[in-house]
Parts: C-alpha cells; structure tokens; sequence
C-alpha cells in the first residue's frame, strides 16, 4: 500500500471533477484526478449528446411524415435501423474522443484509478492499492440511473439509457417508465423512428413541470402522439422463457391490472448520486436524509469542513452546465481552503428536447408558491395562433411567466412549445440580468417569430401586474 501526499484530490473525472482539477491547478495547488470508470462524461457517453442523435434521426423521419399538411409529398418513408444506431454509435464515440483528448493532456502522476472511500478527514484510500492524504478534497461522483431491484426479474432486458446507445438496431417495441426527461426524450424519438412505445408514469407530471396549466397542455399535446398512461404504477416485470421479451405488468389508478409484452423495459425513473459507497460517516460530514453531505450552494463547501461538492452527486442540479459551475466552484475553493467565496451561480435552466419542447427558467410555478405566495403575478400566452408557429405547423404549447408584484421584477417561466430551448435561453437571460417586465417589453421584437409570443406573455404580464396583487397559488397544495 502506497501513501501519496496532495493539497486537492478530486473523486470523479466527469464534467464536474474535470472542471474542479483544472480550477485547483489555476488556483496555485498540486492536485489528484481520481476515477474508479471509463473516462469520458455522463453527457458525451450516454445522455445530452447521443440523446440528440436519436432525437435528430426521429426529427428527420417526423419531417417527412409532416410534410404532406404542406403539400409536400414525398416518397415511401423507410427507416433503417442499423443506420440510425451507427450514426448515434460513431458521432458519439467521437463526443467521447473530444474528452479523452482532455483527460490525455493532464500529466499522468496526477490521475489515480480506482474506488475512492474516506478513511478519516482529508484521508482516503484507493481500492487496496494507495493511501491519499489531502489537505481538500472534491466530492463529483456523479449518478447512476435508478432501477427497482423487483424490476430485476424482467432480466437483461429491463435496461436504463446507458444501454440505449449501444444498440446495433431498433428495436421493436419499448416500455419507457418515467416521463421526466430522459423518458420523454428517448420515448418519443424511438416512437418517430417506428418502434412501438408506451410511456409510464406513476403520475402526472411531464417533465419538471410545476405549472399546472403548462403541465395539461404539455400532457395533451404529447398525449395527442404518444401513448401515455399516467397515473399507472409498474405492478410487476418477468422475463419471458426465451428471454426476447419482457411481460409488464402495470396497474392504473382505478386498481386495473394489464399485461403487455416489450422488447425492453426503459427504466427512467431518475438517477442517483454515488455517495453511498464513499465512507462518508469517517468524513464527519453532516448528512441530509438521502445521505447527501450537506453544503453551500454557493462556495459548494459541506458544513465548515474541506470537503467539497459537486455536480450530480449533489442531486441539485443534474446538467452538464450546473455541473461544470459547480465543479469549478469546488475546485477554487478547495485550492484556497480556508478563505472559500461565493462563485457564480447562474439562473437555473432546464430544457427538454421533446415536441413540444419544454423549458423551466429561473423560479418554477412550486417555487413561488412558496417563496411569493400571493406576491407574484402570471402572464400567459397559448401558441395554438401564434403567427410564426401556426406557419411551422408547430401551433401546440403554452407559454405562462411570473413577475414580482411592487418591483415588476421577472422571476421565471414555464413553457411547452416550438423553440422553448431558445425562449429559454432568451428568458434566462433576463432573468439573471434581473430585468423588470417593463424592461423587457421595451426589448426588440422583429415579426414573424416565435418571440412575439414571448411579447404577448410579457404584456398579460404587465397587465396582472398593474393591478393589486392577488392570491395565485389556490392549487398549490403538496404534490400539486
């Protein structure tokens, strides 16, 4: 067993521990990379970056079925899916390569592999092989997606996205579980690309979405394409005889119970943090009530110790954005412990590539319930006749943004509709610039475009927002 000395060590090689090496070593600090998986991001190997993929080859097939409503007729749709799948395999091999040129460039005596677990504060030992004694040490060990261990009797079969895009070929069918973001996304572009998919949810969220007039819309637009079934739990998964198919099981809200049999079983559920397995009890960290060390969200430090955290395994979060932020955070701050400060938290933004598209910006509809209960105002506009998205075919969605009541400061959006990735963009901005909604109306806005949806949102806004406030939050009961 070998001791190695270092100022910073880092558990993780992903966005959020790359990052946090490369603030340490600006910072003036010697510093350690250490990695117990394949190098390469969650996001270039198995999430933004091939999920896209999918999502273009679906868009492209979608596009051809759409075109007819334009009086455009083309030929015989066909959808080879061994195709589809090389070009998600290769562009995403390539994604990866672009990181592994980054993890090549760092000097090898500061890369260590093996599994990480604290001994004590600012000790930590490598598998059987290394002792680390760290004066600071950056906890981004990432997730891993969530899968029930009763859903494990559905066999090999029963996968999660990490699985998705190493497929050679379509397959047939797909039960997707989950209707957040990954289930939605993946679901809808297998559908596209022919492959048969239904879509499970104990509930009846989409997304993230806490707006419960967004939510409806949403639900009914996808619902219009999609086979959904909300409010219906997994009642049970077996493996057929073969071991070709999965039988599902699923309950709905009225206690039905109906079998169905898919190729595989998509588990979207969520994804976990890997903290469980760091030894964190010989950290002496305080824990929350999932076993999450307990930090500031803004120097990204746990309690007053030099234990840093970031990325997924915080479960703040889980973007490649907010990861790299917090990874540099982290990282700073470890390489000046104890003089920590506050680094730049941007306004939180979370986008989902579906059709229609979905984006949250800044604070969410549940948020302000809770923080401007009866002090923040909503606009909305519908996209069913907004010019530029009527011209598209793309007329679905809804657009709904909160203002502060006395300031008229804007605080957030929810939306589903066409180019909400750019609306929120565009939303997210003001939010951070904090712009008031006059302000914002005093903005350009060139015709035809989407925006001008944004324009007549921003004005109902204004409009709630000259009068007294009123009390907005009837539904905002928990769980609504």
């Amino acid at each position: 067993m070998q001791t190695k000395r270092t100022e910073v060590a880092v558990i993780g090689a992903g966005t959020a521990g790359m990052s946090a090496y490369r603030a340490a070593r600006a910072g003036g600090k010697q510093a350690l990379l250490i990695e117990s998986g394949p190098y390469g991001t969650t996001c270039a190997r198995v999430g933004c970056m091939p999920s896209k993929l999918l999502i273009a080859a679906a868009e492209a097939a979608h596009a051809v079925r759409a075109a007819p409503a334009f009086g455009v007729h083309p030929g015989p749709l066909r959808i080879d899916g061994k195709e589809v799948m090389a070009r998600v395999r290769s562009e995403r091999d390539r994604f990866v390569g672009f990181v592994l040129e980054g993890i090549e460039q760092i000097p090898a005596e500061d890369k260590l592999r093996g599994h990480a677990r604290f001994l004590a504060p600012g000790r930590l030992q490598l598998d059987e092989h290394t002792i680390i004694e760290a004066d600071s040490v950056v906890i981004a060990t990432g997730s891993t997606p969530i899968v029930p261990e009763e859903w494990r009797r559905g066999g090999p079969r029963v996968i999660t996205s990490d699985q998705v895009f190493d497929w050679t070929d379509l397959p047939d069918s797909v039960a997707v579980v989950g209707t957040g973001v990954i289930g939605l996304e993946l679901g809808q572009a297998l559908h596209r690309l022919g492959v048969r998919v239904t879509l499970f949810a104990r509930g009846g969220s989409v997304v993230q979405l806490s707006d419960p007039m967004v939510r409806e819309v949403a639900a009914r637009a996808l619902a219009d394409e999609l086979d959904i079934r909300f409010q219906t739990e997994i009642a049970a998964l077996e493996a057929d005889s073969a071991g070709e198919q999965v039988a599902l099981t699923s309950r709905d809200a009225a206690g039905n119970l109906r079998t169905e049999h898919f190729s595989y079983v998509l588990a979207a559920i969520g994804r976990g943090p890997n903290v469980g397995a760091l030894g964190l009890e010989l950290a002496q960290l305080a824990l929350d009530r999932h076993g999450i060390p307990l930090y500031d969200k803004h120097t990204m430090q746990c309690g007053s110790s030099a234990v840093f955290i970031a990325g997924d395994a915080d479960n703040e979060r889980p973007v490649l954005p907010e990861a790299a932020d917090q990874g540099r955070i982290a990282g700073d701050n470890a390489a000046r412990f104890p003089h920590t400060r506050p680094g730049l938290r941007r306004t939180p933004l979370a986008i989902a590539f579906s059709e229609p598209q979905i984006a949250i910006v800044g604070a969410s509809y549940k948020e302000l319930c809770v923080s401007h209960g009866g002090r923040f105002a909503i606009g909305q506009v519908s996209f069913e006749n907004q010019g530029r998205s009527r011209v598209m075919l793309q007329n679905h969605g809804m657009l709904r943004v909160y203002g502060e009541f006395g300031s008229g400061r804007f605080l957030g959006a929810e939306l589903a509709g066409p180019r909400a990735e750019h609306l929120g963009h565009l939303l997210a901005w003001a939010c951070q610039a904090k712009l008031t909604v006059a302000a914002m109306l005093d903005m350009p806005f060139y015709h035809p475009v989407v925006e001008e949806g944004v324009r007549t949102a921003l004005r109902d806004l204004a409009h709630h927002l000259s009068k007294q406030p009123e009390q907005v939050c009837q539904d905002c009961t928990p769980g609504a």
